[in-house]
């Protein structure tokens, strides 16, 4: 994973924080470019002469249909900004990246990209904060990819899905003891995941079945083309990836937060729930937000001030 646009870090060997913010062009491992825009934190009043190392930083995955230049993105950053740098970046099939929506599965690879960049421009702490897709994302990615390693892709393993369908599942989406260090650096330190499903599939209310038809019509994906600048792929999940629910225990050691609305019309709360108990006792910190809808739309300022506080004390793992 590198950057196409972005230059080597220059100066002293102890990298400064920067004031000035980056714009990049990242490549993922299977090819597709992704935009991406680093902020530095606002704390402070100094020069920029705080080590980078000694400096947070918070990579934010958007929703479905969102990308790095949406308004409830941009208000995310900049409340982020005020503990911690921030990585904002647009998923694969949204805004200025490349390539085609795979709603979830792909996108832990432009994650990566994101939060490889982050350490190579010298933060030793990366926390990731998705949001509903990307919530989903954040969870495989802090299952996939671990402090030094990232999965084994050979063999394959039998599963279920949401359906009871069977489905072969990749043995590096299984079995964290198998997880051997193939990408060094693109592992998360703590994971925050807003609104996301537990599971594959669901279509139990009304937003998730025109989700649904977005995502799987012709006519849908053009109303998503055109309609939401997402560019969606027509292929299925082959294999269906690991689904969030299956992902959380395999987190830990990194601290996880879990944050969801009771009003989400998306995911009731048997989503979060599950996902919590799925953790398992102190596996993760579940915080059910009253009044709270969907994802970044909903989460505001007070809400975003919480998490950056989260993701800025909670201890390496």
């Amino acid at each position: 994973m590198s950057s196409a646009s972005e230059g080597p870090i220059r100066g002293s060997s102890v990298p400064l924080l920067t004031r000035v913010p980056r714009f990049a062009t990242l490549l993922t491992d299977d090819g597709v470019p992704v935009e991406a825009v680093y902020e530095p934190c606002t704390a402070g009043s100094g020069a920029g002469t705080e080590p980078v190392a000694e400096v947070p930083v918070i990579v934010v995955a958007h929703g479905f249909t969102g990308s790095a230049d949406r308004p409830a993105v941009r208000r995310a950053a900049r409340v982020f900004s005020q503990r911690a740098a921030v990585i904002t970046f647009s998923f694969r099939g949204h805004g200025r990246s490349g390539g085609r929506s795979t709603v979830g599965d792909r996108e832990v690879l432009d994650l990566a990209a994101a939060v490889t960049w982050a350490r190579t421009l010298g933060h030793s702490r990366v926390v990731t904060v998705g949001f509903s897709m990307g919530g989903s994302v954040v969870l495989r990615h802090g299952a996939l990819y671990t402090d030094g390693s990232e999965g084994d892709t050979d063999g394959s393993e039998g599963d279920s899905d949401a359906r009871g369908a069977s489905v072969r599942v990749p043995v590096r989406e299984r079995r964290a003891e198998e997880r051997s260090g193939a990408h060094s650096g693109a592992h998360a330190d703590a994971v925050v995941s807003v609104s996301s499903p537990a599971r594959w599939y669901y279509r139990g209310t009304a937003p998730m079945r025109r989700l649904h038809w977005v995502v799987t019509r012709p006519s849908g994906r053009l109303v998503g083309r055109y309609g939401f600048r997402t560019r969606i792929a027509t292929d299925d999940w082959d294999p269906v990836p690991l689904s969030p629910v299956a992902a959380v225990p395999l987190i830990a050691p990194a601290p996880l937060l879990l944050v969801h609305g009771d009003r989400d019309p998306y995911f009731p709360l048997d989503h979060p729930r599950m996902l919590a108990g799925a953790a398992g006792e102190g596996g993760a910190e579940l915080w059910l937000e009253r009044g709270m809808g969907h994802a970044e739309n909903a989460a505001d300022e007070a809400l975003l001030s919480r998490i950056a506080a989260w993701a800025t004390a909670a201890p390496p793992a």
